[in-house]
């Protein structure tokens, strides 16, 4: 009888084995993207072009010749998109991307995991093929794999001015109603790690910053409570870029600019790099931090 029932559960364990344990995680190595809606198209990317100094290599239009989506090149990795909206969505985050090296094996990985996918793995017009999730918060995620046949890898090392104010996205920042719901997606499931946490009263934080489990971008979580107003969002959610100068990159930036110069300070304290506000036409905050990787990023594209 012992035996008969030591056979019993032995198999029991052996059939649930593999419903038990999770897919293996692809790499996610950093930060693909970033989309922002914005109100003249022309006029922002005038802003990025001619005051930050990026290049545009391509651009997506509807069949009726409407321009939809304008690209400016970061590095051969990373990119801003820049979408249209109406006027109670300019300067407000549409959805951010990072990018795997198996596209595949994350899919099964977060479908292992429960997480719902809310648009199944498609090849974009660019020619990269990616998936999208949400986070707690809602907050779009598009996980994409550089293809060797897309737009981005005929663009490799082209496009890359040296007027660039800076060639590395470090970081995102989005605002979130709760640290422990954010915790439980960026950091169990997708295996981001925390790298700090500062401010805020009564044990909640201020910030708390994720790094991406293969890369060092991270995602900046900004704790919020109640419902945040669109000019709250333009303020919160914000893209990071690096520069090994702050100092140095604003007075560029406003010998530029000098009909519409940028008005910001410099801030330091916070145990944190010395760092500075600035905006683009449609209120999207953009903050320079000080970092020696202003002009580095690790991973390399596919070759066309």
């Amino acid at each position: 009888m012992r035996s008969a029932l030591f056979t019993l559960l032995t198999l029991l364990l052996l059939v649930s084995a593999p419903f038990a344990q999770s897919a293996p995680r692809a790499h996610l190595l950093g930060i693909a993207h970033v989309a922002f809606r914005g109100g003249d198209l022309t006029k922002t990317a005038a802003f990025y072009e001619q005051v930050l100094g990026y290049q545009e290599p391509f651009a997506l239009k509807d069949p009726a010749n409407n321009l939809e989506m304008k690209f400016v090149k970061v590095n051969d990795l990373q990119y801003l998109e820049l979408m249209p909206g109406d006027a109670r969505i300019h300067g407000q985050l549409d959805h951010f991307a990072v990018y795997t090296d198996d596209l595949k094996a994350m899919r099964s990985y977060l479908q292992s995991e429960q997480v719902q996918i809310v648009r199944d793995i498609h090849t974009g017009r660019i020619g990269n093929p990616f998936l999208t999730v949400r986070d707690p918060d809602g907050h779009l995620i598009e996980i994409l794999e550089y293809s060797m046949k897309s737009q981005t890898a005929a663009a490799k090392g082209k496009f890359l001015p040296d007027s660039r104010v800076s060639g590395h996205i470090t970081h995102i920042g989005v605002l979130i109603n709760s640290v422990g719901s954010s915790m439980k997606f960026y950091r169990d499931i997708l295996g981001f790690r925390e790298t700090g946490r500062g401010g805020g009263t009564a044990g909640q934080p201020e910030w708390v910053n994720l790094q991406l489990p293969d890369g060092t971008d991270y995602v900046e979580l900004l704790p919020f409570s109640g419902v945040a107003s669109p000019a709250q969002l333009r303020a919160q959610n914000h893209l990071g870029l690096a520069t090994v100068d702050v100092r140095k990159s604003l007075a560029m930036l406003q010998s530029r600019n000098p009909e519409n110069p940028i008005t910001t300070s410099v801030q330091s304290g916070g145990n944190l790099p010395l760092r500075a506000n600035i905006f683009d036409p449609d209120g999207v905050r953009i903050e320079l931090m000080q970092s020696s990787s202003g002009s580095m990023v690790s991973q390399s594209l596919p070759s066309p």
